[in-house]
């Protein structure tokens, strides 16, 4: 069988406008859920007391699975159109969204944004559709949900569409190449099939638009980044973490170099879904058998880079960021945690540089005193211990970080500048 070109797909919005449900549903339209499978689902449903079935518990019985199931398949969902199979991201709720997105399994490479037909968008349709911008999502397909309780109405349709054009011409997507579709994730309207109720609809199905979407060149031509997510000790085997290459190419026989620690090491063999493979590429999760390093020198967070070109351990980095949200405000000297690849590690912002506008870069104000919600930033950043972090002209995959305190998304941004620890 000729292999398809693969895209990873994150599905975000606000909670309840419908991202499950629509999930759920093309799953079962792609074949990607059987007959069978639903039968199944049923039948747990009624076991768990519940009298109705709903789409969106085919993602929630995944989930359950996964949590019994090794991290070593990182079981996400798949589906398969005609022209492509896509990986989905599955992000529930917001605290996770922004885990997978940026510390997660994956890069995206095309985000469905989901708002609710009813209730149009909301503060979190913004925060998510500008956390896409940030990590840079470039392709975004925006579905226009619960059409079926709008009445199907082409009047509040168009009335969402240029609420939505308008708000992500804001914050730097540019409109004219994003699809903006009508549909209904509880009846299925225009996921897989032209909708019978929207005989006004002339353009794609939800699944035609994904077929319009493009595969980004993956990132071989980078120096080597491998991020590890997990680190085993198998006997008989070795060591051997766990991640997703995010750039380069890693073949059996390297050597290779895992920072912070600084620990030089030789790849036995690599292997995906319980197969060797010669080498690994960009968006292939893997297990790799080190030759050198016990698994007490490793953990997640670290990245594995050839000696050459190594991945570069910040003593202070620049970035630009975003405030999604504070209670009050944020001054120099305040530690979060930031959330880098696989990496979790508490930084303090030592000094903010300037305020700017995000919509045309330009400096609103220079060393201002705080930073409170909505505003966007360039700061400089002082890690409380090693960790990794690339400047985005260099290794944009390994650039982003999510900033969390007191259970919230506190920001996101990109890094722009390192100073390497010597």
């Amino acid at each position: 069988m000729e292999k398809k070109p693969h895209l990873n797909l994150i599905f975000v919005g606000h909670v309840d406008h419908g991202k499950s449900t629509t999930v759920g549903r093309l799953l079962y339209e792609t074949g990607a859920v059987t007959d069978q499978d639903l039968e199944k689902f049923k039948k747990e449903i009624q076991a768990l007391g519940k009298t109705t079935f709903e789409w969106a518990f085919i993602l929630d019985v995944s989930k359950d699975e996964r949590l019994r199931g090794m991290t070593i398949d990182l079981a996400h969902r798949r589906f398969d159109t005609k022209k492509y199979y896509f990986t989905i991201i599955d992000a529930p709720g917001h605290v996770d969204f922004v885990k997978n997105m940026i510390t997660g399994a994956s890069q995206a490479d095309a985000a469905v944004l989901v708002i609710d037909a009813v209730d149009g968008i909301q503060p979190q349709t913004r925060e998510h559709a500008y956390l896409c911008k940030v990590l840079g999502v470039k392709q975004l397909i925006v579905a226009i949900s619960k059409m079926d309780a709008a009445n199907y109405d082409e009047k509040r349709f168009n009335q969402v569409r240029d609420e939505v054009q308008k708000f992500l011409k804001t914050i730097g997507y540019d409109v004219s190449k994003i699809q903006i579709i009508p549909i209904s994730g509880l009846k299925g309207d225009n996921l897989v099939k032209p909708s019978e109720n929207m005989k006004w609809w002339k353009g794609p199905t939800l699944v035609e638009a994904l077929d319009n979407l493009q595969v980004p060149e993956p990132p071989i031509n980078l120096p080597l980044r491998m991020p590890i997510q997990e680190v085993y000790s198998i006997t008989g085997v070795g060591t051997v973490p766990v991640g997703r290459v995010v750039t380069g190419r890693l073949r059996e026989n390297d050597k290779v170099i895992i920072q912070p620690p600084n620990l030089i090491a030789e790849v036995k063999s690599i292997e995906m879904h319980h197969e060797r493979l010669p080498e690994a590429i960009p968006g292939d999760n893997v297990g790799v058998n080190l030759r050198g390093v016990t698994k007490e020198q490793l953990k997640r967070g670290d990245v594995i880079g050839h000696p050459e070109d190594p991945p570069t351990v910040a003593k202070e980095f620049t970035a630009q960021m975003v405030v999604l949200y504070h209670p009050t405000m944020i001054t120099a000297g305040y530690t979060p945690v930031f959330h880098m690849h696989t990496a979790q590690v508490a930084c303090k912002i030592k000094k903010i540089l300037k305020k700017i506008d995000p919509r045309t870069g330009e400096t609103i104000e220079e060393n201002p005193e705080s930073l409170k919600t909505g505003d966007v930033a360039v700061i400089v950043v002082e890690p409380t211990k090693p960790v990794v972090i690339e400047k985005k002209d260099k290794i944009p995959q390994l650039a982003s970080f999510a900033i969390r305190d007191m259970g919230r998304t506190i920001g996101a941004g990109v890094c722009i500048d390192v100073v390497p620890l010597k």
